[in-house]
């Protein structure tokens, strides 16, 4: 038989081999990522958590909630725009992936027992624990049930932790603190739901928790989900589920072809407003064609897509 003490070697070893998201009980598991993200089919990170590429990312940047939320609606996903935000540059354009956490008020035993095996694993601070998980690219999303006077687990210090990590700001359901520190930041581009100067689990005032990381997570009325691409500008919030990605980027290149040409030929008296509003003939459309292909190095699509675009026109 094999004796005890090799049997705790080899559980010291198994525990030691798994990964952080097996060990850390606040991150979801990787096979329940897998489950829960079923739709997407591309690249992952290591985790699990879908990996919507940096070249769709970038194109994302001209998307607008309008066309956005156009395409997400029609494929079913009716709550993903969450609006109501204060800002930290609220000219930029805010896009990445989410990695999410979810805080709950303060309960001591429950805050406790985690607390304990965090520390066990050398951890400090929860606020701090799914920053330590973010990447380039990413935003970090999370509730923190809009929690306001002693509410605050972002102050500038976790800010630029979190910049310096993600090249990102946040989506915040929550206070932030240490307010000019973080608009000192230039690239921050944020979305949070107040300010104020106090800060989270006070002495005598265990009031928040992590709850958990990567896991499903409300912000506002959406459900959001880890890998999700966020979309942050003109004063709201759209979260794209990865699988819907490269559908919204494409259509909202093709909505921004058409408005380009359309706008055009009216000012130059070649058609009338109506005629460009309605479902257009199959002149305009021939037309449309030969714009796109006179033109595709000076438009703001890329031109491997203006000529996939091409490819797939009747006219």
């Amino acid at each position: 038989m094999i004796s005890i003490r090799l049997t705790l070697l080899i559980f010291c070893v198994f525990i030691v081999l798994l990964p952080i998201s097996q060990v850390l009980g606040q991150q979801i598991s990787k096979e329940e990522m897998l489950f829960l993200t079923q739709e997407w089919e591309g690249e992952r990170f290591e985790d699990g958590r879908p990996k919507v590429s940096d070249n769709l990312l970038q194109r994302m940047k001209l998307v607008t909630h309008e066309e956005a939320w156009a395409v997400m609606r029609n494929a079913g996903y009716k709550y993903q725009y969450a609006e109501g935000w204060q800002m930290i540059n609220p000219d930029s354009v805010l896009v990445g992936r989410a990695l999410t956490a979810t805080f709950m008020p303060g309960r001591p035993d429950i805050h406790d027992a985690i607390d304990r095996r965090g520390k066990a694993e050398g951890k400090r601070g929860q606020n701090t624990w799914p920053v330590d998980l973010l990447v380039q690219g990413d935003v970090y999303v999370a509730d923190q049930f809009g929690l306001h006077v002693d509410g605050p687990t972002i102050g500038d210090n976790v800010g630029n932790a979190i910049f310096a990590k993600s090249g990102n700001g946040i989506v915040y359901d929550g206070a932030v603190r240490d307010i000019d520190g973080l608009k000192a930041m230039g690239g921050f581009t944020s979305f949070f739901t107040s300010y104020h100067p106090s800060h989270h689990n006070q002495q005598g005032n265990l009031n928040t928790m992590l709850i958990g990381i990567n896991r499903p997570t409300k912000i506002r009325q959406v459900t959001v989900m880890a890998g999700d691409v966020v979309l942050g500008r003109d004063g709201g919030v759209s979260f794209i589920p990865p699988h819907l990605a490269e559908r919204v980027v494409v259509t909202s290149e093709i909505v921004r072809l058409r408005d380009m040409f359309g706008h055009q030929r009216i000012r130059e008296g070649v058609y009338t407003a109506g005629q460009i509003d309605t479902r257009w003939a199959e002149e305009i459309e021939r037309d449309f064609s030969r714009w796109l292909n006179d033109r595709i190095d000076e438009l703001p699509v890329p031109r491997e897509q203006i000529q996939e675009i091409l490819k797939n026109r009747t006219w």
